[in-house]
């Protein structure tokens, strides 16, 4: 996440990430809403057909990267299949700074970050909802701590019984144990990130790059477990490293892989996510400040990453500064997809036999600052959430290429972080 910098006399980043949680504390319950959402209330009565496709869509309601923190929380929309079309349903729940969401595999819970530092004793949270699938409306369950301010992300264990996420102010990843009925408990584990940083400026960015991000201090951006499920991975973008944890998946625990702890990346590139490939040997990496990705080798016995080739994000000659920020792959195992701001675009790879990949072309998101790319569950849309400019975009996928193509479709939402899909 870029900091506040100075460059040219002039602020690169309205409000860093940082300053973002700072303001949060004093938010309070004053919310300034875009127009288009202003009329927005809660989600009304809606019965889903059979099939039918919902997308949830969460905000940030405090100012981050020059975006105004027009959101409210988390927005429901039902998605036409044939077309991408989002139609808004309302505001499925209020929660500041809901920056990531994440279903379990049951697709009867939903779990949401707040991004701020006020909770309990000054961290951040993370909220369970139910998911009443006839309306789409959500339920809250409860929230916890975070165990650390400003957390990024989260994601989920395969068996359903842990909830992963990393603190990005607070530099530190927490398990949380999930109950049989949805709820969250207290930690079962904290892990503190320790060591070297990284240098300011990234050494693979481009010419004429001030993509100068947090290596200040630690800052965990993104944990996940391998497909496997014997193994967590975690980034820290101010170590420039990937951490390779052993999970134990009865006592909620994660444990130092003995075959490399971590891996580390070159200085100032700063990791941000990650993917796997289907077949759980593959991942590929995403440098914040670098816009690169790296491509590893990994070993799912055990836990091991080597690294196999790594490609720039940005069309050849380009010069000046971008942050990339999403990666994803195709179901198909086909093709990559990685979101770059400020150059406002998408990257399109072709994956070869082998892992590695060619870098086919890139498309514009017809918006401002894509802070996250989510997929259609058939895999026939891809929608960018277009942060500054308050819109998500939507795009056809031909699964043949690869290639994206606008369909005419813009979906007004203040501030959009993220999106996911319910069917």
């Amino acid at each position: 996440m870029p900091d506040d910098e100075l460059l040219g006399g002039r602020k690169h980043h309205d409000v860093a990430r940082r300053e973002l949680l700072k303001s949060a504390a004093a938010f309070g319950l004053t919310i300034t809403m875009a127009k288009p959402l202003a009329a927005w209330g809660a989600v009304e009565a809606h019965s889903a057909r059979s099939g039918q496709t919902l997308a949830y869509v969460g905000t940030y309601s405090s100012s981050l990267d020059s975006g105004a923190g027009n959101g409210k929380g988390i927005y429901l929309f039902e998605v036409n299949d044939a077309t991408g079309e989002l139609t808004p349903l309302g505001l499925a729940a209020e929660l500041r700074n809901a920056s990531w969401i994440e279903f379990d595999r049951s697709r009867r819970f939903l779990y949401a970050l707040s991004e701020v530092a006020d909770f309990g004793r000054g961290t951040g949270s993370v909220s369970a909802f139910a998911v009443d699938r006839p309306t789409g409306k959500l339920q809250l369950l409860n929230t916890v701590s975070s165990e650390g301010i400003g957390p990024a992300h989260l994601s989920l264990d395969a068996t359903g019984k842990y909830l992963f996420v990393a603190n990005y102010v607070g530099g530190n990843a927490a398990v949380l144990p999930i109950h049989a009925d949805g709820t969250l408990g207290s930690a079962t584990d904290v892990h503190q990130d320790e060591g070297s940083l990284g240098s300011k400026a990234a050494a693979r960015a481009p010419d004429g790059s001030f993509a100068i991000s947090g290596h200040d201090k630690t800052h965990a951006h993104m944990i996940q477990p391998d497909p496997s499920n014997r193994f967590v991975l975690q980034t820290d973008l101010a170590q420039d490293r990937i951490y390779v944890w052993r999970f134990d998946p009865v006592n909620g625990k994660l444990e130092p892989s003995s075959a490399n702890p971590f891996v580390t990346l070159p200085s100032g590139d700063g990791p941000r996510h990650f993917a796997f490939h289907p077949n759980g040997h593959w991942m590929y990496s995403l440098q914040e400040e670098a816009s690169t990705i790296v491509f590893f080798h990994f070993d799912p016995s055990t836990g091991r990453l080597v690294t196999q080739q790594t490609l720039s994000t940005l069309p050849r000659g380009f010069k000046g500064t971008t942050f990339t920020s999403e990666i994803l792959i195709s179901k198909d195992g086909r093709f990559i997809y990685a979101a770059n701001r400020l150059h406002d675009t998408i990257a399109i790879f072709s994956i070869a036999g082998d892992g590695r990949l060619t870098y086919i072309t890139e498309t514009s998101t017809l918006g401002d600052y894509p802070r996250y790319i989510g997929m259609h569950p058939d895999g026939r849309f891809l929608y960018a959430t277009n942060q500054r400019s308050d819109a998500i975009t939507a795009f056809n996928v031909d699964k043949q290429t690869g290639l994206l193509r606008f369909t005419g479709r813009y979906t007004a939402v203040g501030s959009p972080a993220c999106i996911v899909f319910l069917r």
